[in-house]
Protein backbone atom coordinates (compact mmCIF):
# COMPACT_ATOMS: atom_id res chain seq x y z
CA UNK A 1 0.00 0.00 0.00
CA UNK A 2 0.86 3.53 -0.51
CA UNK A 3 0.73 6.33 1.44
CA UNK A 4 0.30 10.12 0.23
CA UNK A 5 0.81 13.05 2.22
CA UNK A 6 -0.58 16.67 1.16
CA UNK A 7 -3.17 13.90 -0.63
CA UNK A 8 -6.00 17.02 -1.21
CA UNK A 9 -3.56 19.34 -2.92
CA UNK A 10 -3.33 20.01 -6.31
CA UNK A 11 -0.50 17.47 -6.67
CA UNK A 12 -1.52 14.64 -4.01
CA UNK A 13 -5.18 14.45 -5.48
CA UNK A 14 -3.65 13.80 -9.31
CA UNK A 15 -0.74 11.24 -7.27
CA UNK A 16 -4.00 9.32 -5.45
CA UNK A 17 -5.94 9.13 -8.90
CA UNK A 18 -3.16 7.59 -10.81
CA UNK A 19 -2.84 5.27 -8.27
CA UNK A 20 -5.87 4.66 -8.19
CA UNK A 21 -6.53 4.15 -11.93
CA UNK A 22 -3.89 1.57 -11.69
CA UNK A 23 -6.14 -0.18 -9.05
CA UNK A 24 -2.76 0.49 -6.45
CA UNK A 25 -4.17 0.55 -3.04
CA UNK A 26 -3.33 3.94 -1.37
CA UNK A 27 -3.41 5.59 1.83
CA UNK A 28 -4.68 9.49 1.45
CA UNK A 29 -3.47 11.30 5.03
CA UNK A 30 -5.79 14.50 4.64
CA UNK A 31 -7.07 17.05 7.47
CA UNK A 32 -10.87 16.60 8.77
CA UNK A 33 -11.52 20.10 7.32
CA UNK A 34 -9.73 18.82 4.21
CA UNK A 35 -12.55 18.17 0.70
CA UNK A 36 -11.65 14.25 0.83
CA UNK A 37 -14.60 12.83 -0.72
CA UNK A 38 -13.51 12.57 -4.49
CA UNK A 39 -10.56 10.42 -3.24
CA UNK A 40 -12.65 8.47 -0.88
CA UNK A 41 -15.29 7.21 -3.65
CA UNK A 42 -11.45 6.38 -6.15
CA UNK A 43 -11.15 3.75 -3.56
CA UNK A 44 -8.68 5.19 -1.38
CA UNK A 45 -8.14 4.61 2.37
CA UNK A 46 -8.88 8.01 4.47
CA UNK A 47 -6.59 8.59 7.25
CA UNK A 48 -7.06 11.78 9.02
CA UNK A 49 -4.79 13.17 10.95
CA UNK A 50 -2.59 16.13 11.45
CA UNK A 51 1.15 15.83 10.09
CA UNK A 52 1.91 17.90 13.24
CA UNK A 53 1.38 15.04 15.51
CA UNK A 54 3.95 12.40 15.15
CA UNK A 55 1.62 9.74 17.02
CA UNK A 56 -1.00 10.21 13.80
CA UNK A 57 1.56 9.89 11.43
CA UNK A 58 3.23 6.75 13.14
CA UNK A 59 -0.44 5.40 12.58
CA UNK A 60 -1.09 6.18 9.03
CA UNK A 61 2.69 4.60 7.84
CA UNK A 62 1.14 0.96 9.72
CA UNK A 63 1.18 -1.30 6.64
CA UNK A 64 2.57 1.07 4.33
CA UNK A 65 5.29 -0.10 1.60
CA UNK A 66 5.56 2.85 0.25
CA UNK A 67 5.19 6.87 0.77
CA UNK A 68 5.15 9.25 -1.18
CA UNK A 69 5.71 13.38 0.78
CA UNK A 70 3.52 15.74 -1.29
CA UNK A 71 2.51 18.41 1.55
CA UNK A 72 3.93 21.62 1.92
CA UNK A 73 3.01 24.46 4.24
CA UNK A 74 0.80 27.67 3.56
CA UNK A 75 -1.09 29.50 5.54
CA UNK A 76 -4.00 27.51 6.13
CA UNK A 77 -2.26 24.62 7.25
CA UNK A 78 1.31 25.94 9.04
CA UNK A 79 4.15 26.93 8.45
CA UNK A 80 7.46 25.69 7.07
CA UNK A 81 9.33 24.18 10.01
CA UNK A 82 6.49 22.47 11.26
CA UNK A 83 5.58 20.97 7.90
CA UNK A 84 8.27 21.47 5.54
CA UNK A 85 10.81 20.20 7.88
CA UNK A 86 9.41 18.61 11.36
CA UNK A 87 6.67 16.49 9.66
CA UNK A 88 8.92 15.18 6.70
CA UNK A 89 11.67 14.29 9.67
CA UNK A 90 8.77 12.74 11.81
CA UNK A 91 7.48 10.52 8.51
CA UNK A 92 10.68 9.30 7.60
CA UNK A 93 11.37 8.15 11.13
CA UNK A 94 7.81 6.62 10.96
CA UNK A 95 8.71 4.91 7.47
CA UNK A 96 11.76 3.57 9.10
CA UNK A 97 10.33 1.84 12.00
CA UNK A 98 7.36 0.48 9.64
CA UNK A 99 10.62 -0.82 7.24
CA UNK A 100 9.00 1.26 4.00
CA UNK A 101 10.46 0.01 0.78
CA UNK A 102 10.40 3.58 -1.00
CA UNK A 103 10.72 6.81 -0.10
CA UNK A 104 9.21 9.76 -2.52
CA UNK A 105 9.74 13.50 -1.16
CA UNK A 106 9.00 16.17 -3.14
CA UNK A 107 11.22 18.75 -2.50
CA UNK A 108 12.02 22.29 -5.03
CA UNK A 109 14.18 23.04 -7.60
CA UNK A 110 17.04 25.52 -5.96
CA UNK A 111 16.35 24.04 -2.49
CA UNK A 112 20.49 23.66 -2.26
CA UNK A 113 21.38 27.23 -3.69
CA UNK A 114 21.68 27.97 0.17
CA UNK A 115 18.63 31.01 0.05
CA UNK A 116 18.61 32.24 3.17
CA UNK A 117 15.07 34.41 3.10
CA UNK A 118 13.20 31.43 1.92
CA UNK A 119 12.12 29.29 5.06
CA UNK A 120 10.61 26.61 2.57
CA UNK A 121 13.88 26.11 0.84
CA UNK A 122 16.02 25.62 4.11
CA UNK A 123 13.67 23.07 5.37
CA UNK A 124 13.36 21.14 2.08
CA UNK A 125 17.19 20.71 2.05
CA UNK A 126 17.59 19.95 5.29
CA UNK A 127 14.79 17.08 4.85
CA UNK A 128 16.73 16.07 1.50
CA UNK A 129 19.95 15.64 3.38
CA UNK A 130 18.09 13.72 6.42
CA UNK A 131 16.47 11.00 4.47
CA UNK A 132 19.78 10.36 2.33
CA UNK A 133 21.19 9.41 5.38
CA UNK A 134 18.65 7.43 6.60
CA UNK A 135 18.98 4.06 5.15
CA UNK A 136 15.36 4.06 3.16
CA UNK A 137 15.90 3.96 -0.95
CA UNK A 138 14.27 7.53 -2.07
CA UNK A 139 13.52 9.63 -4.54
CA UNK A 140 13.70 12.90 -4.29
CA UNK A 141 12.37 15.39 -6.90
CA UNK A 142 12.90 18.92 -7.04
CA UNK A 143 10.43 20.47 -9.66
CA UNK A 144 10.18 23.97 -11.00
CA UNK A 145 6.43 25.65 -10.58
CA UNK A 146 3.80 23.51 -11.00
CA UNK A 147 1.75 24.06 -14.32
CA UNK A 148 -1.85 23.43 -12.60
CA UNK A 149 -1.22 26.95 -10.41
CA UNK A 150 -1.20 28.73 -13.72
CA UNK A 151 -5.05 27.81 -13.95
CA UNK A 152 -6.64 30.39 -11.82
CA UNK A 153 -4.48 33.21 -13.66
CA UNK A 154 -5.46 31.76 -17.22
CA UNK A 155 -9.17 31.94 -15.95
CA UNK A 156 -8.75 35.26 -15.07
CA UNK A 157 -6.77 36.33 -18.37
CA UNK A 158 -9.80 34.69 -19.80
CA UNK A 159 -11.76 37.40 -18.93
CA UNK A 160 -9.77 40.44 -18.66
CA UNK A 161 -7.06 39.50 -20.77
CA UNK A 162 -5.02 41.40 -18.23
CA UNK A 163 -1.94 39.37 -16.78
CA UNK A 164 0.29 40.78 -13.99
CA UNK A 165 4.06 40.00 -13.98
CA UNK A 166 5.91 40.76 -11.01
CA UNK A 167 9.55 41.43 -11.38
CA UNK A 168 12.41 40.80 -14.17
CA UNK A 169 10.38 39.58 -17.11
CA UNK A 170 13.43 37.77 -18.52
CA UNK A 171 13.81 35.73 -15.92
CA UNK A 172 13.81 31.43 -16.86
CA UNK A 173 12.00 28.74 -15.86
CA UNK A 174 10.86 24.93 -16.83
CA UNK A 175 6.88 24.88 -15.63
CA UNK A 176 6.14 21.52 -15.20
CA UNK A 177 3.05 19.40 -15.71
CA UNK A 178 2.00 18.66 -12.65
CA UNK A 179 0.80 15.32 -13.84
CA UNK A 180 3.85 14.54 -14.99
CA UNK A 181 5.23 15.17 -11.72
CA UNK A 182 2.65 13.08 -10.22
CA UNK A 183 4.02 10.40 -12.90
CA UNK A 184 7.15 10.47 -11.85
CA UNK A 185 6.29 10.13 -7.97
CA UNK A 186 4.35 7.25 -8.41
CA UNK A 187 6.65 5.22 -11.13
CA UNK A 188 10.01 6.18 -8.99
CA UNK A 189 9.35 3.26 -6.43
CA UNK A 190 9.11 0.20 -9.22
CA UNK A 191 12.05 2.22 -11.13
CA UNK A 192 15.26 0.82 -10.07
CA UNK A 193 17.91 3.74 -12.03
CA UNK A 194 15.62 6.33 -10.15
CA UNK A 195 16.13 5.17 -6.41
CA UNK A 196 18.64 7.09 -4.17
CA UNK A 197 18.74 10.01 -7.04
CA UNK A 198 17.72 13.38 -6.80
CA UNK A 199 16.29 14.84 -10.37
CA UNK A 200 15.56 18.04 -11.31
CA UNK A 201 12.09 18.42 -12.36
CA UNK A 202 10.87 20.34 -15.21
CA UNK A 203 8.74 21.22 -18.48
CA UNK A 204 10.23 20.17 -21.53
CA UNK A 205 10.82 24.09 -22.61
CA UNK A 206 12.82 26.82 -20.83
CA UNK A 207 10.49 29.69 -21.13
CA UNK A 208 11.05 33.35 -19.67
CA UNK A 209 8.04 34.64 -17.27
CA UNK A 210 7.25 37.03 -20.22
CA UNK A 211 6.86 34.02 -22.64
CA UNK A 212 3.43 33.02 -19.99
CA UNK A 213 1.05 35.49 -21.00
CA UNK A 214 1.83 35.18 -24.85
CA UNK A 215 1.21 31.59 -24.09
CA UNK A 216 -2.23 32.05 -22.80
CA UNK A 217 -2.91 35.01 -25.81
CA UNK A 218 -2.52 31.55 -28.39
CA UNK A 219 -4.57 30.00 -25.79
CA UNK A 220 -7.78 32.12 -25.89
CA UNK A 221 -6.80 33.58 -29.00
CA UNK A 222 -6.59 37.52 -27.69
CA UNK A 223 -3.43 39.88 -27.39
CA UNK A 224 -2.52 39.96 -23.66
CA UNK A 225 -2.09 43.15 -21.49
CA UNK A 226 1.00 42.66 -19.14
CA UNK A 227 1.07 44.80 -15.97
CA UNK A 228 5.02 44.70 -14.89
CA UNK A 229 5.07 45.88 -11.04
CA UNK A 230 8.96 46.14 -10.37
CA UNK A 231 9.77 43.52 -7.23
CA UNK A 232 10.36 46.40 -5.04
CA UNK A 233 6.21 46.75 -4.79
CA UNK A 234 6.49 43.26 -2.83
CA UNK A 235 9.69 44.48 -0.63
CA UNK A 236 7.35 47.46 0.34
CA UNK A 237 4.08 45.22 0.72
CA UNK A 238 6.11 43.07 2.89
CA UNK A 239 8.39 45.33 4.79
CA UNK A 240 4.07 46.97 5.63
CA UNK A 241 2.86 43.28 6.88
CA UNK A 242 5.89 42.99 8.67
CA UNK A 243 4.85 45.23 11.09
CA UNK A 244 1.52 43.50 12.20
CA UNK A 245 2.25 39.65 10.84
CA UNK A 246 5.58 38.06 10.77
CA UNK A 247 4.29 34.54 10.24
CA UNK A 248 3.09 36.24 6.69
CA UNK A 249 6.31 38.40 6.52
CA UNK A 250 8.40 34.67 6.70
CA UNK A 251 6.14 33.49 3.91
CA UNK A 252 6.27 36.50 1.66
CA UNK A 253 10.17 35.89 2.00
CA UNK A 254 10.05 32.08 -0.02
CA UNK A 255 7.46 34.27 -2.64
CA UNK A 256 10.16 37.02 -3.00
CA UNK A 257 12.85 34.21 -3.71
CA UNK A 258 10.96 32.64 -6.47
CA UNK A 259 10.30 35.91 -7.90
CA UNK A 260 13.98 37.10 -8.01
CA UNK A 261 15.53 33.87 -8.76
CA UNK A 262 15.30 31.22 -12.54
CA UNK A 263 14.16 27.95 -12.03
CA UNK A 264 15.30 26.23 -14.82
CA UNK A 265 16.38 22.40 -16.02
CA UNK A 266 18.72 22.08 -18.63
CA UNK A 267 17.99 20.66 -22.09
CA UNK A 268 20.41 17.59 -20.27
CA UNK A 269 18.39 17.35 -16.84
CA UNK A 270 15.48 17.33 -19.58
CA UNK A 271 16.81 14.47 -21.39
CA UNK A 272 17.96 12.16 -18.11
CA UNK A 273 13.89 12.71 -16.83
CA UNK A 274 12.68 11.41 -19.99
CA UNK A 275 15.22 8.56 -20.53
CA UNK A 276 14.70 7.54 -16.57
CA UNK A 277 10.88 7.87 -16.59
CA UNK A 278 10.63 6.38 -20.08
CA UNK A 279 7.96 9.15 -21.03
CA UNK A 280 8.14 12.84 -22.98
CA UNK A 281 7.25 15.82 -20.83
CA UNK A 282 4.26 17.79 -21.78
CA UNK A 283 4.15 21.80 -22.46
CA UNK A 284 3.11 23.92 -20.62
CA UNK A 285 0.67 24.93 -23.87
CA UNK A 286 -1.03 21.62 -24.22
CA UNK A 287 -0.78 21.18 -20.55
CA UNK A 288 -3.90 24.50 -20.17
CA UNK A 289 -5.10 23.62 -23.48
CA UNK A 290 -6.18 20.00 -22.18
CA UNK A 291 -7.58 21.41 -18.97
CA UNK A 292 -9.15 24.79 -20.00
CA UNK A 293 -10.63 23.11 -23.13
CA UNK A 294 -9.39 25.15 -25.71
Amino acid sequence: MYLVTGATGDLGRRIVRLLRSRDLPVRAFVRLTSHFSELENRGAEICIGDLQRSADIEKACRGIRCIISAHGSNEATGGAASLDYRANIDLIDAAKAANVEHFGLISVLGSDRGYEDAPVFKAKRAVEKYLQTSGLPYTILRPSGFASNLLPLAERFRQTGIYLLIGDPQNRSSIVSTDDLARMAVDAASIHSAHNQIFPVGGPEILKREDIPHIFGRVFNREPIIVNPPLLAVDGIRNLVGVFNRDLNTTLGTFRTLLANEFFCTPEEIAHLELTFGFQLETLEHFLRRYLGV
